[in-house]
């Protein structure tokens, strides 16, 4: 996980995807055309929420999300998505 110098507003949350399977469950290797970027992300940062709502997720938890979700960012080399919390489907 890295540190990131942005804190998001209100009910937003910085993810940092992570990397595609490189690999299936049986051993075989994808090749890069195939790869699928993955639904799920590390959370690196977090709003304060709304009013009366606070964020149900915190910095580290690794979560699930919708797949077209948030807006993608790049901050010093590494690719983030920033999104709204309730684009959030699960932590895992």
């Amino acid at each position: 996980m890295s540190k990131v110098n942005i804190k998001p507003l209100a009910d937003r949350v910085l993810v940092e995807p992570l990397p595609a399977e490189t690999k299936t469950a049986s051993g075989l290797f994808i090749p890069d055309s195939a790869q699928e970027k993955q639904l799920k992300g590390t959370v690196v940062a977090v709003g304060n929420g709304k009013k009366d709502e606070p964020l149900t997720v915190k910095i580290g938890d690794t979560v699930l999300y919708a797949k077209y979700s948030g807006s993608e960012l790049k901050l010093d080399g590494n690719d983030y998505l920033i999104m709204r919390e309730e684009d959030i489907m699960a932590i895992i």
